[in-house]
C-alpha cells in the first residue's frame, strides 16, 4: 500500500510539472539606463515570488523561462526597480531610471554607514580616487588642506615617514594627540614603527597602497567619535579599501613615474672665501692689532698660535660642495599597480598587486613596497553574507640618522661641514682623514654603512552578517593586525660613529600583534510609515601584544662582516615583552522621522588595561540631533536643494598613558658584584583613570541651485578635563614625578567649506572649492604645587612654558633687542618685553612671544578644477598660520666665534654682521674668543610659521568611451601632476621649510619634497 501512494505521488508530481513547463516560454530583452540610454550590465532579473532568476551579460541582455502572467523585477544598484508582467509577447525591454535618492552620499563611520542626511556629527568624507594620484607613500599626507580642522604636517620628507597629525589642535598635555585609525570597520594601531628614534620615522601606513583605498573619512565631534570611546577622543581617521564590482570582470593597471627635489630651501652657507675672510676678522676683533693681527696676516698667525689647522694656509680659492654631494638630484618616484574586479548577484571580489619604489632627496635613503590585497564578499544563503579581505605587505625604508646633531646625520654635513675639507683623496677614493672639524665624511659613511628599516605587516579582516529577521542582523567580525619590524644597524670600522669601537653592529626584532572581536546585533526596521529606526548593541574586546629583542657588538676583525656574531667585544642583548586589552560595550539609537528630523545617541561603557581594576571602565556617550529643512513642506519650490541644521554634545575619553603606570613598579636589571638586584623604579597611582573631553558640536550645511553651490558651517567647543601628565614629586620620594589626573583646557573654533560651480554644463564644468578652520586653545586648570601655584609642566625649558590663561606650550624665552649700533653686542630687553635693554643675556627676564605656540591657529585649503570633454585641470592650495616656530639649529651656525667660523660652517647672514659703530644689523661682530650667547634661545631665531603652499596642480585627459573602445580598452586616462610646487612664507626669516612637527622646530632634517609625475590608467 505504502509503494504504492508513493508510486502515485510521483506520478501526479510529474504530470504537474508537465503542465507547468508547457506553460512556460522563453522570454529575452535588454536592459538600459533611461538617462543615457546605454546597456547596463549585471542587472538581477527575478521571477516575483521564486528564487529563479538571471542576470544580464555586458551589453545588458538576458533571456529568462517564465509564465504567461508572472512578474519580471529588473534591479540595479543606483537605480529604481522596474517589474513587468509578461505578456504574449517574447521579448521586454526595460529601461531603469536612476534612483535620486540611492544616490545620496554614504557616509562611512566604522562601525556603521549613514546617508549623509542621517548623520548629526561633524565629519568629511574624501574619495579614494581624490587621493589616489597623489604620489604620496602614505595614504594620510593626500590628506593635507581636503579637510577643514585636520592640520597635517611632515615630521620628515623622508619616504615613509610618519606625520603629524592634529584634528581640531591639542587635545592632551601629555597623552597623545594623535587620531585612532580604523581600517574596514576596525581599529588599529600606528605608532612609529621605526627601530631606531633619533633616524627617520616609519609609519605603518606607508604598507597600505593608496590605489587599494575607497574612501577616507575624517571624524571630528563627540557625535561622530563617541562609538570609539577612549580612542576617539583625539578624533578618528576612517580608511575604507575597495571592494569587487558586480559584472564581469574588470582589469586597471595604474602607473606614476617622476622625480622630486626638495620643495623649499632657502639656508644657504658660507662659501670658503666668505668663511676665511669672517674667520680673519673674528681673530682680529677677538686678539686686537695690538698682538699683531690684522686682516692680511690673521690666517698666517692663528696657525703659528694653534688656533688652526696648519692646512688652512693652503687654501687656493677652491670650495668643495658638500651640500651638493649629499642631495639626491631628481630623485627617482616610481608606483604600479594591477588590480581586478567582478562579481555576480552572489558575490563579488576585488584583488590588486602594487610595487612602490621612492627615493629620498639625500643620499643613503630610500623605500620600497610590494603589496597585495584581496577582498571578497559571497552571499552563502538569502539571509546570509560573508566578506573577508587581507593587505600583506613588505616595506622597506633606509632611514638616516636625522633626528638630531649626529655627525653622520647628512643634513649636518650640509650645513656644517667645513668647504675647505676635499671629499676626495689624490686617487679618487673618499677621504676619511679630513683636516678641518670633527664631522665625518658622510660619503664615506653612507656607501660603508648598513641602515634599514623593514615593516611586514599583514591585515585580516572578516565579517559574517546573518539576517535573523527581516532588517534583524547579527554580526561577527574578527580582524587581525601583525606587524614585524627589523631595524638593522652596521657601522663601519673607519670612519663615523664607530671608528673608535673598530665597528659595531645591532640588530633589533620588534612584533606587533593586535586583533580584534566584533560582535553585533543590529535592527532596522520602521513605526508606521513615518517613523524610521535603527539601532545596534555592539560588544569589542581589543588585544595588543608586542615582543621585543635586541643584540649589540663590537670590533670587528675584518671587513665585510657585519652580523653580531662576527663582532668580538662589548656585547649586549635586550628584550621586553608587553600586552594591553580593551572591552567595550556599545550601543548605537538612530532614528528619523520622514527624513526630516534626525536623532541618535551612542553610549559606550570602556575598560582599559592601562588602569588600576576599580578605575579600569569609563562610561562615554554622545547626543546628536538634526533637522533637514529642506525636505519641509514649506521649502518646496526654494532655491535650497539641501538646508540642514545638526549639533551635538558627548563625551570622550583618553587612555594613552605609559602601560602599568598606576603600579608601583621595581626594576630587575640592577648588578650588584655580579648578583641581580631589583630598583625602585615608578612611583605609580592607584588613582589613574581616564582623561575626559566634553565635545560641544553645532553647524548647518547648504545646496543651492540644483547644488550648484554648497558648503557648511561649524563651531566647536571641546573641554579636556582630568588631564593625564607627570606632577612633580619631592626629592625626598626618590621619584622625579608622578602620573595624575589634574587639569583642563579647551579648544574653540570654526570651520566652514564652500563649493561652487562656476559653469557647469554637460561638456564643461568649472568648480571652486575652499575651507578655513580657526581653533584657540588655552589652559584653564593645572596641578599646584606645595607654594600653592600652579605647576608648569615644562618648568625647565628655555623655549616653552605652559601657564593657566595661554596656550599649551606657548613660546617663553628672552626678547631679542637688536644689535647695539655703537659695540656690535647682542641686546635682550631687561625685562622680556620692552623698554631698557642688556648684552648680558643671563639679565634678561623670559617673556611669552605674542601668547603664540607651535600649532597653527588657523589652517585651511582651496581647490579648483575645470574640466572639458575629458580634459581636466585642478590645482589645491593649503596654508597655516597664527603660530611661531623656532629655528633650533641656529645654536650651531649662527654663533659669532670659533664654534662657527673655526671647527664647522656658519649661514650666510653672518655676512651681514656688525662691522664699526653705527651699523644697523641684527647679527653681531665676529669674535673668535667671545661668548655673547647671540646663539641661544630667544625671539632672534623664533619666526612666524605662516605659509602657504601649492600642493597640488595637476592636467590631464581621459578618453572618451566610444575610442576607448575603439583602441581595444574601457578606459584610458594621462594625469601630469606636480607637488608642493611652490611655498610662500610670511616671515623672510624662516629660510629653513615651514612645514615642522607639532614641537615647531625646524630641524634638519629631509625636507617636504617638489615632484612631478606622470601617471597613466587603463581599464581593460
Amino acid at each position: 500500500m505504502k509503494l504504492k501512494l508513493t508510486w502515485l505521488m510521483t506520478l501526479f508530481m510529474a504530470f504537474v510539472m508537465q503542465i507547468s513547463l508547457a506553460q512556460e516560454k522563453s522570454v529575452s530583452g535588454t536592459v538600459t539606463s533611461v538617462s543615457d540610454g546605454l546597456p547596463l550590465p549585471g542587472v538581477n532579473v527575478l521571477v516575483k515570488g521564486t528564487a529563479r532568476g538571471v542576470q544580464t551579460d555586458f551589453d545588458g541582455n538576458y533571456t529568462i523561462s517564465v509564465s504567461v502572467g508572472e512578474t519580471l523585477t529588473f534591479s540595479f544598484v543606483s537605480m529604481k526597480s522596474a517589474e513587468k508582467i509578461v505578456g504574449a509577447s517574447n521579448t521586454i525591454n526595460v529601461g531603469l531610471e536612476e534612483d535620486v535618492a540611492s544616490l545620496d552620499e554614504v557616509i562611512v563611520l566604522g562601525y556603521s554607514s549613514k546617508g549623509v542626511e542621517e548623520v548629526t556629527g561633524s565629519s568629511v568624507q574624501i574619495g579614494g580616487d581624490q587621493l589616489a594620484g597623489i604620489p604620496s607613500v602614505t595614504i594620510d599626507q593626500a590628506l593635507q588642506g581636503k579637510v577643514a580642522g585636520l592640520q597635517i604636517s611632515q615630521s620628515s620628507g623622508t619616504p615613509g615617514s610618519t606625520q603629524d597629525i592634529r584634528i581640531r589642535g591639542l587635545s592632551s598635555l601629555a597623552s597623545s594627540n594623535e587620531p585612532l585609525y580604523v581600517i574596514d570597520g576596525v581599529p588599529v594601531v600606528n605608532s612609529n614603527s621605526s627601530g631606531n628614534e633619533n633616524a627617520s620615522s616609519l609609519s605603518p601606513l606607508s604598507a597600505i597602497n593608496s590605489q587599494d583605498i575607497a574612501s577616507v573619512t575624517v571624524l571630528k565631534d563627540a557625535s561622530a567619535t563617541a562609538a570609539y570611546g577612549a580612542r576617539g577622543s583625539n578624533g578618528v581617521i576612517v580608511i575604507t579599501t575597495k571592494r569587487g564590482q558586480t559584472g564581469r570582470t574588470q582589469f586597471s593597471f595604474s602607473s606614476q613615474v617622476g622625480f622630486q627635489n626638495d620643495a623649499f630651501m632657502k639656508r644657504d652657507v658660507l662659501s670658503g672665501a666668505d668663511r676665511v675672510a669672517l674667520q680673519s676678522e673674528a681673530l682680529v676683533n677677538s686678539y686686537g692689532v695690538s698682538n699683531g693681527f690684522t686682516l692680511d696676516n690673521a690666517t698666517a698667525l692663528a696657525v703659528q698660535f694653534n688656533l688652526i689647522p696648519a692646512a688652512s694656509l693652503d687654501y687656493n680659492g677652491e670650495d668643495y660642495d658638500w651640500s651638493g654631494l649629499i642631495k639626491n638630484e631628481n630623485a627617482l618616484l616610481q608606483n604600479y599597480t594591477f588590480a581586478a574586479s567582478g562579481g555576480d548577484e552572489k558575490g563579488s571580489f576585488y584583488a590588486s598587486v602594487g610595487y612602490n619604489k621612492t627615493e629620498a632627496t639625500v643620499i643613503g635613503s630610500a623605500f620600497e613596497r610590494l603589496n597585495g590585497a584581496f577582498n571578497f564578499n559571497r552571499k552563502l544563503r538569502d539571509n546570509l553574507d560573508f566578506t573577508t579581505s587581507m593587505n600583506v605587505s613588505n616595506t622597506t625604508q633606509n632611514p638616516i640618522l636625522e633626528q638630531g646633531s649626529y655627525f653622520s646625520n647628512p643634513f649636518i654635513t650640509r650645513y656644517l661641514m667645513n668647504p675647505l675639507n676635499n671629499p676626495y683623496n689624490a686617487d679618487g677614493t673618499q677621504n676619511i682623514d679630513l683636516l678641518f672639524g670633527s664631522l665625518h665624511n658622510t660619503l664615506y659613511v653612507t656607501d660603508n654603512n648598513i641602515t634599514r628599516n623593514k615593516l611586514t605587516r599583514a591585515i585580516s579582516n572578516s565579517k559574517l552578517d546573518w539576517e535573523l529577521l527581516d532588517g534583524l542582523v547579527f554580526s561577527n567580525r574578527i580582524a587581525l593586525d601583525y606587524q614585524i619590524t627589523e631595524y638593522r644597524n652596521y657601522q663601519n670600522r673607519y670612519e663615523g660613529d664607530s671608528a673608535p669601537t673598530n665597528g659595531a653592529s645591532e640588530l633589533s626584532d620588534d612584533k606587533n600583534y593586535n586583533w580584534v572581536y566584533q560582535g553585533s546585533l543590529g535592527y532596522d526596521f520602521k513605526l508606521g510609515d513615518k517613523h524610521n529606526l535603527n539601532v545596534m548593541a555592539l560588544f569589542e574586546y581589543q588585544k595588543n601584544e608586542r615582543t621585543y629583542l635586541y643584540g649589540y657588538g663590537e670590533n670587528f676583525p675584518a671587513d665585510g662582516l657585519t652580523n653580531i656574531n662576527s663582532a668580538s667585544a662589548n656585547f649586549d642583548a635586550d628584550s621586553f615583552y608587553t600586552d594591553w586589552y580593551n572591552v567595550s560595550y556599545l550601543g548605537l539609537l538612530n532614528y528619523n522621522y520622514a527624513g526630516k528630523y534626525v536623532l541618535d545617541g551612542t553610549v559606550r561603557r570602556e575598560g582599559s588595561s592601562r588602569f588600576a581594576p576599580n578605575n579600569r571602565f569609563g562610561n562615554f556617550g554622545s547626543v546628536g540631533a538634526a533637522w533637514n529643512v529642506h525636505r519641509e513642506d514649506f521649502m518646496a519650490g526654494s532655491v535650497f536643494n539641501t538646508l540642514r541644521f545638526r549639533t551635538s554634545y558627548g563625551i570622550t575619553g583618553n587612555n594613552a598613558v605609559g602601560l602599568n603606570a598606576y603600579q608601583a613598579l621595581l626594576s630587575y636589571g640592577a648588578d650588584y658584584s655580579n648578583n641581580g638586584g631589583a630598583t625602585p623604579s615608578q612611583f605609580g597611582n592607584p588613582d589613574l583613570t581616564w582623561e575626559k573631553a566634553e565635545n560641544f558640536d553645532v553647524g548647518l550645511s547648504f545646496g543651492l541651485f540644483e547644488n550648484r553651490l554648497s558648503g557648511s558651517f561649524t563651531y566647536f567647543n571641546r573641554r579636556t578635563y582630568d588631564l593625564l601628565q607627570g606632577v612633580p614629586l619631592s626629592p625626598t620620594t626618590g621619584f622625579l614625578s608622578q602620573d595624575r589626573n589634574l587639569g583642563e583646557m579647551t579648544n574653540k573654533g570654526i570651520e566652514a567649506e564652500l563649493s561652487y560651480d562656476v559653469i557647469r554644463t554637460d561638456d564643461f564644468t568649472w568648480n571652486l572649492g575652499g575651507n578655513y578652520a580657526t581653533v584657540k586653545n588655552e589652559v584653564t586648570e593645572l596641578a599646584i604645587g606645595a607654594d600653592g601655584e600652579p605647576i608648569d609642566p615644562l618648568a625647565g625649558s628655555s623655549y616653552k612654558s605652559t601657564v593657566v590663561g595661554l596656550p599649551a606650550s606657548a613660546w617663553n624665552m628672552r626678547t631679542w633687542a637688536g644689535v647695539d649700533p655703537a659695540t656690535g653686542a647682542p641686546t635682550w630687553y631687561v625685562n622680556g618685553v620692552d623698554g631698557e635693554v642688556t648684552s648680558n643675556y643671563n639679565s634678561a627676564a623670559r617673556a611669552f612671544q605674542d601668547d603664540a605656540s607651535a600649532l597653527p591657529t588657523y589652517s585651511g585649503g582651496f581647490s579648483t578644477r575645470i574640466s572639458y570633454k575629458g580634459f581636466f585641470a585642478d590645482a589645491n592650495i593649503y596654508f597655516a598660520g597664527g603660530h611661531k616656530v623656532y629655528e633650533q639649529f641656529a645654536q650651531f651656525y649662527m654663533r659669532t666665534n670659533s664654534f662657527t667660523v673655526g671647527s664647522y660652517n656658519g649661514a650666510t647672514e653672518l655676512l651681514e654682521r656688525w662691522q664699526q659703530p653705527g651699523d644697523i644689523t641684527d647679527v653681531p661682530k665676529m669674535d673668535w674668543a667671545g661668548a655673547n650667547n647671540f646663539h641661544a634661545t630667544s625671539s632672534r631665531h623664533l619666526f612666524d610659521g605662516d605659509y602657504i603652499r601649492l600642493k597640488n596642480v595637476s592636467i590631464g585627459y581621459e578618453l572618451p568611451a566610444t575610442y576607448a573602445n575603439a583602441v581595444g580598452v574601457d578606459g584610458l586616462s594621462f594625469t601630469l601632476r606636480g607637488t608642493n610646487v611652490g611655498t610662500w612664507v610670511k616671515d623672510k626669516g624662516l629660510k629653513l621649510d615651514p612645514e615642522v612637527r607639532a614641537n615647531g622646530y625646524t630641524e634638519l632634517t629631509t625636507p617636504p619634497v617638489e615632484s612631478y609625475s606622470l601617471s597613466v590608467n587603463i581599464k581593460f
